[in-house]
């Protein structure tokens, strides 16, 4: 047996997300939230990539898979399927598995651990990225369709991503579809950190949480916000890609502060210390758990209403539109001006955030399993 193999009791999901271990993004903190720790919510044989360098600091029930040369197309594709799979048939005990937890539709963890236990019951979890990446690589369109055809069901977190799905793939039978909202740590909603609100407003102290890819919109963000007064911009993302963006603010002459890659509990006491969340994703945010979180920890947001964002915020937030600078800045200048408005949008997202834990979501998963198995 594998030395990765550990004696835990009763059926579990194998679950297996091809990112590095210490990698960015809501899908991993989910990820992490619901299958690792030392009661995990849903018990789960849980892996990721093992990253270049020295080995990360693993919370319990993470293990890691030590394959390189991670690709989207090409030939390439395939040999990194066949190597996940061999890394998955050897780490993984299939008499122990009662399910499969395939998290997104596309990328190679997910036709790896199907060729590697291809007779188990299947979950799939679809997030933004799966449905972003399959638009654009056909390899990862094929992938998406073969994984919609061979889950028993397919678990959604809005239905704006549900309407995306059928766009990609028509054939999809709905039967199989569930809709189970992503959720933040329970002890976040009943204990989040201390706020000490400001009795002036004259200008207003903007964060910004997340990767910077494209599809987050920090490019228009940067250029609208160069033109408005009386804010202050941090950004909290990886350290390299907020070099890669540090020469565009430097031309549009946007001043913002860098906060560094922040941990979950350093985030959280960022948006205490914060008048907005600044959400301008240009294309889908599949759930925006980072709004949520925001929302939890008293931090009203400023969002672009895009699928997605628009149905979980609604008017817990304020949409408006980050490509033009004139409506952010009579938007900013409204919130900045308007007595008791940012105070009535943080108790509005108190309640829009209270709407999700994560309790519910591993609930839901869990009560799925049950019927398939």
């Amino acid at each position: 047996m594998s030395p990765l193999v550990r004696p835990i009791a009763g059926p579990l999901a194998a679950t297996f997300l091809d990112l590095p271990a210490g990698s960015p993004g809501g899908s991993v903190e989910l990820f992490l939230d619901l299958y690792t720790g030392d009661e995990p919510l849903i018990p789960a044989r849980a892996l990721m990539l093992a990253p270049p360098g020295s080995r990360p600091h693993l919370p319990t029930g993470l293990d890691l898979l030590s394959v390189s040369r991670k690709c989207l197309e090409g030939p390439g594709f395939g040999r990194y399927v066949a190597a996940l799979r061999q890394a998955l048939a050897e780490a993984i005990d299939p008499a122990r598995i009662g399910l499969l937890h395939l998290q997104h539709l596309a990328f190679g963890a997910t036709p790896a651990l199907l060729r590697a236990l291809p007779t188990h019951p299947r979950i799939a979890l679809v997030h933004g990225t799966d449905l972003i990446f399959a638009e654009n690589h056909r390899d990862q369109l094929q992938v998406l369709r073969e994984t919609v055809r061979a889950a028993d069901a397919l678990v959604v977190p809005t239905t704006a991503m549900i309407d995306r799905l059928l766009r990609l793939a028509p054939q999809t039978d709905r039967r199989r579809i569930a809709h189970i909202p992503w959720g933040l740590p329970d002890h976040l909603l009943t204990d989040p950190p201390p706020r000490s609100d400001r009795s002036s407003t004259s200008h207003l102290r903007l964060l910004y949480a997340g990767r910077l890819s494209a599809e987050k919109g920090v490019d228009p963000l940067a250029r609208s916000l160069a033109r408005v007064p009386g804010v202050e911009l941090s950004i909290a993302a990886p350290r390299a890609q907020f070099h890669t963006l540090a020469p565009l603010l430097q031309r549009t002459g946007t001043r913002a502060r860098y906060l560094g890659w922040l941990r979950r509990p350093q985030l959280w006491r960022a948006f205490a210390a914060h008048d907005l969340l600044v959400m301008p994703s240009t294309t889908l945010e599949a759930m925006g758990l980072v709004a949520l979180e925001a929302q939890a920890c008293g931090l009203p947001v400023l969002y672009q209403p895009v699928p997605g964002l628009n149905e979980v915020l609604a008017a817990s937030g304020i949409a408006t539109d980050f490509t033009d600078s004139a409506a952010l800045a009579r938007d900013l200048d409204r919130l900045r001006t308007s007595p008791g408005l940012l105070s009535a949008l943080r108790q509005a997202g108190y309640a829009n955030a209270a709407r999700y834990p994560l309790s519910t979501t591993a609930q839901g998963l869990k009560d799925l399993g049950h019927q398939l198995t």
